[in-house]
């Protein structure tokens, strides 16, 4: 059984905006390089980067939907960071350094009565997915196509902010692989479990605004809000979009 890779995405920033990619490499216990290597605290939020915490801790999409019109460009040589919002003139900032300016960028995309967005922070280890191991989530086209029928309209992939995403399967045979390994191009991974999704799904990219009942149209028609797997990379190797997925 055997697919194609079809995107890879990275999320400099958790929360805070998309990068397309076309090639990665992946390496046994790490995240996709330099995804969600930093976060934004809120000021509800004791988090430092210095250990993995909850996403509860950072300011995202699900509290926030007009974060999810974010994309993002890294440069990995500086370490500036562009963000561009429909909304918003364009940002590059150091993270690291310049979170100052950031904060003042973001402000008008918080709603009112959320913590505020207080710091950036960075991760000591590895990228602060949601998961308590180093993770990265793989998305099927197949299965979205058939999560679009339910919610009555077509829903992007960055919906989801997947990793890397794959076509050529079933629809759902993604659920069938808890356990097992993947080849992903000369990479091997194991799938650890299903990602059960937020509201930042319910929010356009392209806009910010919340337009589809995502986790209705899962819950009514699977009985479940799960979409995509999260995996650990168990083989260092390198994907690059048209690289074939097979399972083990």
């Amino acid at each position: 059984m055997s697919g194609h890779v079809t995107h890879i995405w990275r999320h400099p920033i958790k929360g805070h905006g998309h990068e397309a990619l076309e090639h990665v490499p992946l390496r046994v216990g790490q995240t996709l390089p330099w995804d969600r290597i930093w976060a934004v605290a809120h000021e509800a939020s004791g988090a430092d980067g210095s250990e993995w915490v909850p996403c509860v801790n950072f300011s995202r999409g699900a509290k926030a939907p007009a974060l999810m019109a974010i994309s993002a460009r890294l440069d990995t040589e500086s370490g500036l960071v562009t963000l561009i919002h429909p909304d918003l003139a364009p940002l590059t900032f150091d993270p690291d350094k310049d979170d100052a300016a950031f904060l003042d960028w973001v402000r008008p995309l918080m709603p009112a009565g959320r913590a505020a967005s207080a710091r950036v922070v960075r991760a000591a280890q590895r990228g602060m997915t949601d998961t308590a191991f180093p993770s990265i989530s793989l998305n099927s086209i197949a299965t979205l196509a058939e999560v679009s029928k339910a919610a009555g309209q077509d829903l992007s992939p960055l919906r989801w902010r997947g990793n890397i995403w794959f076509d050529g399967l079933p629809a759902w045979a993604e659920f069938d692989w808890i356990g097992k390994r993947l080849r992903i191009g000369t990479a091997e991974v194991e799938i650890r479990e299903r990602i059960t999704r937020c509201l930042a799904t319910s929010a356009n990219p392209a806009t910010g605004v919340r337009d589809a009942d995502t986790l209705g149209a899962l819950q009514s028609h699977w009985d479940h809000k799960d979409f995509g797997v999260y995996a650990t990379v168990v083989a260092d190797g390198d994907v690059a979009i048209g690289d074939r997925l097979v399972v083990l």
